[in-house]
C-alpha cells in the first residue's frame, strides 16, 4: 500500500514507497515519547524522523550500547562508529541492560518479527518446525530483554498476511505479558501496544487486551485487513483513516535522514 501525498498547497508529490510509508506513520507515534531502544533499519528510520518533527527531545538508544545517539548520517550496524562520535554516553552491556533497560529508562522498544501473535508475542527464531525450519532467522538478540523491560514496544511488520499475523507462532522468540504471567514471570512493561503495518495499525493497552484494528491507510477496508490477519481481528468502535505521508514529511525522511538511501527502498 503506497498512498499518494500531498504537499503544503495540495498538489500531489510522489507516492511514499512500503519504506517511507512505515517509517513516517511510526514516527508519528514516537510523539511524546522520552527515550527509545531502536534497532537498526525502520526502527531508526522511524526514531530519527521523530527526533526532526514529533518528539525533538527524544533520546535515541542502541544495543551496542550507545545512549543519546547524534550520529552524523545513518548507521549501517548498531556497532558503526558514526553512532560514537557525539553521543552522550556509551555503555557496557552489563550497564546497558542491567541499568538502563531493567531498569525501566526504555518509553518505547521498536521491535521487527517475522511473526506476531494477537497477544503481542513475536517470532524472530525459525519459520516451520525448530528442528527442520523452512527458514532460520536471526533469533532474539535483545528483543526478550526490550520485550520485558520496555514500558511499551511498537513493532513494524512489512507484511500484512496470514503466515505473519498467526493465530499460533512457530515458535515464540519474545513472549509478551499475558504469556510470561502464565509462566510465573511479571515483565516490567506493557508489551506490545502498537503494531504499524502496510494496512493500518493494530494496538493494544497492555496486558488483559488483543491486538485489535485501531487505524486503517485511506483506501484500506477493514474486511481487508481481517482477512489479512490469521485470527479473529477485534475491531475498535471507531477505526481512523491514517493521514498520509505529507510532503514536508517525505523530504525530511529522504534528504536529511537516509539521502544516501541507507534503509529507504
Amino acid at each position: 500500500m503506497t498512498p499518494a501525498t500531498t504537499s503544503a498547497d495540495g498538489s500531489a508529490t510522489r507516492e511514499a514507497t512500503p519504506s517511507e510509508l512505515l517509517s513516517v506513520i511510526a514516527s508519528r507515534e514516537l510523539a511524546g515519547r522520552r527515550t527509545v531502544f531502536a534497532g537498526i533499519g525502520l526502527p531508526t528510520l522511524a526514531a530519527s524522523l521523530a527526533h526532526l518533527t514529533v518528539a525533538p527531545s527524544l533520546e535515541i538508544v542502541y544495543e551496542s550500547g550507545v545512549c543519546g545517539a547524534h550520529p552524523s548520517h545513518l548507521p549501517e550496524t548498531i556497532a558503526d562508529a558514526v553512532l560514537i562520535t557525539g553521543a552522550e554516553a556509551v555503555l557496557s552491556m552489563p550497564a546497558l541492560f542491567g541499568s538502563v533497560l531493567q531498569g525501566g529508562h526504555i518509553d518505547v522498544g521498536f521491535l521487527g518479527a517475522a511473526q506476531i501473535d494477537k497477544w503481542g508475542s513475536l517470532n524472530s527464531s525459525v519459520i516451520g518446525d525448530w528442528h527442520s525450519p523452512t527458514v532460520r532467522l536471526p533469533g532474539s538478540g535483545g528483543a526478550n530483554e526490550v520485550m520485558a523491560n520496555s514500558r511499551e514496544v511498537f513493532v513494524v511488520m512489512r507484511r500484512h498476511d496470514p503466515r505473519s499475523f498467526t493465530e499460533r507462532l512457530d515458535f515464540c522468540t519474545s513472549p509478551g505479558p499475558d504469556r510470561a504471567l502464565e509462566d510465573g514471570i511479571r515483565p516490567l512493561g506493557a508489551g506490545v501496544t502498537r503494531v504499524i503495518t502496510e494496512l493500518g495499525i493494530l494496538a493494544r493497552e497492555g496486558v488483559g487486551e488483543e491486538l485489535r484494528l485501531a487505524a486503517v491507510h485511506p483506501g484500506v477496508s477493514v474486511e481487508r485487513v481481517r482477512e489479512a490477519t490469521g485470527w479473529d481481528l477485534a475491531v475498535a468502535d471507531t477505526v481512523r483513516t491514517i493521514e498520509p505521508p505529507t510532503d514536508a514529511e517525505l523530504r525530511l525522511l529522504r534528504d536529511d535522514v537516509d539521502p544516501d538511501r541507507v534503509y529507504l527502498r
